[in-house]
C-alpha cells in the first residue's frame, strides 16, 4: 500500500515541475521582451547615429584658424497630452517613448545644447493653471538634463494658442518656464528664437512687441557685421560675426509639401494640399521680413510633423523637423547639427519605429502561445 502511494506522488510531481518550468520560461520571455522593447531598442537605434563632420578651418586673410564646433540637437512637436484629450494609456505610452529616446540620446551623443521647436504641450492653449503645472512637471522629468547641457524651447501654437487664442497671460506663462530669450550666442554662433505665432502682422499688442524685438535683434546682428566701433552701434558688447541660425515653430511660407521627399515626408496624398498662411505656415510678408531682417544662413522649424527641405530665394535652406512623438509619426526622428561660426553640417537620427515594437510584442505572444 505504501509503494502505491509513493508511485502516485512521483506521478504528480513531474507535471508540477513542468508547469513551474513553463512559468519560469514565460516570465523570462516577458522580461526579455520588455527589456528589449522598452530600453535596449533605443540604444540600438540611436547608437547608429553619428555627429556629422563639418569643416572647422576658417581663413582670416591668408591665415588659417581652427573654429570650435557646437553639437546641437533639434527636435519638435513633442505634444505632451493634457487632462482633456487622449487616453491615459496613450499618454503613458508616448511619454515613456519620448523620455527613453531623449535620455538615451543624451547619454550616447552628449550634445551641448538641445532646441525644441515648439508644441511642447498639446493643450497649453487652453489648460488651467493646475493642469499647466502638472504638464510642466512631467516635461521637466522627461527632458531632464545635466547642468552642462542647455535646453532651449520656442513657443508653438499648442503652447500659447493660435493667433486668435493667444493672449498675454499664456505667453508670459510659457516664458516664465522656458524664458523669453530671443537671441542665444555660444561658441561664436548666433541663434535667433522666434515666437512665430505672434507674426500675424495685424498689429496686435503681442505681435507689435514681437516685431519690435526682432528689429532690435536685427540691429544687433547688423552691428556685428559692420566695422568694430561704429558709432551707430553704440558702446555695448557686439555679437559674434556669424550669420544666425533661425529657429521657430511655423515654417516660412511655402505653397505646400509638393516638393518634399523622403521616408519621413508627408504622405503622398497630402503633399499637394495647399498650405494656409498663418495657420500651416507663416505668411509671405512675415517670411520676407524674417529673411530680410535677420539674413539667416539656416532655418529650422516644426509644426507640420513631417520632414521637408526647401531653399528660400535659392540660397537660404530651411529644414522642417519631424515630430519626436509616436503619437504623430510611426518613425519619429531628430536632427543632429555640428555647427561652427561659418559652416554647419546636419544629420538625421531615427528613433525606433512604433510598428516594429508592436510586431516584436505580437511575435513574442504568438511564440509563447
Amino acid at each position: 500500500m505504501a509503494m502505491i502511494e509513493l508511485g502516485f506522488g512521483r506521478q504528480s510531481f513531474h507535471p508540477l515541475k513542468r508547469k513551474s518550468l513553463l512559468l519560469l520560461k514565460l516570465i523570462a520571455v516577458v522580461f526579455a521582451v520588455l527589456l528589449f522593447c522598452e530600453f535596449l531598442i533605443y540604444y540600438l537605434a540611436i547608437f547608429q547615429c553619428n555627429w556629422p563632420e563639418v569643416n572647422t578651418t576658417a581663413y582670416d586673410g591668408e591665415q588659417a584658424t581652427r573654429e570650435p564646433v557646437l553639437r546641437a540637437m533639434f527636435l519638435a512637436d513633442t505634444h505632451l497630452l493634457g487632462e482633456f484629450l487622449g487616453h491615459w494609456l496613450d499618454k503613458l505610452r508616448r511619454e515613456w517613448q519620448m523620455e527613453r529616446a531623449f535620455q538615451t540620446a543624451l547619454w550616447l551623443l552628449q550634445p551641448e545644447v538641445v532646441f525644441i521647436l515648439g508644441d511642447v504641450f498639446d493643450e497649453g492653449k487652453w489648460s488651467t493653471p493646475e493642469a499647466w503645472a502638472d504638464d510642466v512637471q512631467r516635461f521637466q522629468k522627461m527632458f531632464r538634463h545635466p547642468s552642462h547641457v542647455q535646453l532651449k524651447v520656442v513657443a508653438g501654437n499648442h503652447d500659447i494658442g493660435f493667433h486668435y487664442e493667444m493672449n498675454t497671460y499664456k505667453v508670459e506663462r510659457f516664458e516664465k518656464v522656458f524664458s523669453s530669450e530671443r537671441l542665444f550666442s555660444w561658441k561664436g554662433i548666433n541663434f535667433v528664437m522666434v515666437n512665430s505665432v505672434a507674426l500675424n502682422g495685424d498689429g496686435c499688442g503681442i505681435c507689435s512687441e514681437a516685431e519690435a524685438e526682432l528689429i532690435e535683434v536685427s540691429h544687433r546682428l547688423n552691428c556685428s557685421r559692420e566695422a568694430r566701433g561704429s558709432r551707430r552701434c553704440g558702446p555695448g558688447p557686439l555679437l559674434p560675426m556669424s550669420a544666425p541660425v533661425l529657429l521657430q515653430h511655423y515654417p516660412l511660407y511655402r505653397r505646400s509639401d509638393a516638393n518634399c521627399s523622403g521616408e519621413d515626408a508627408a504622405p503622398p496624398e497630402e503633399r499637394d494640399i495647399p498650405f494656409k498662411e498663418n495657420y500651416d505656415v507663416l505668411s509671405r510678408e512675415a517670411s520676407q521680413k524674417l529673411l530680410w531682417w535677420l539674413q539667416p544662413r539656416l532655418v529650422l522649424s516644426g509644426h507640420t510633423h513631417s520632414a521637408c527641405e526647401v531653399h528660400h530665394g535659392g540660397r537660404v535652406p530651411e529644414l522642417s523637423v519631424p515630430s519626436f512623438s509616436w503619437r504623430n509619426r510611426n518613425n519619429p526622428s531628430f536632427i543632429m547639427g555640428s555647427i561652427t561660426p561659418t559652416d554647419y553640417a546636419l544629420a538625421k537620427c531615427y528613433l525606433p519605429r512604433e510598428d516594429v515594437v508592436l510586431v516584436i510584442y505580437c511575435g513574442a505572444e504568438v511564440n509563447d502561445a
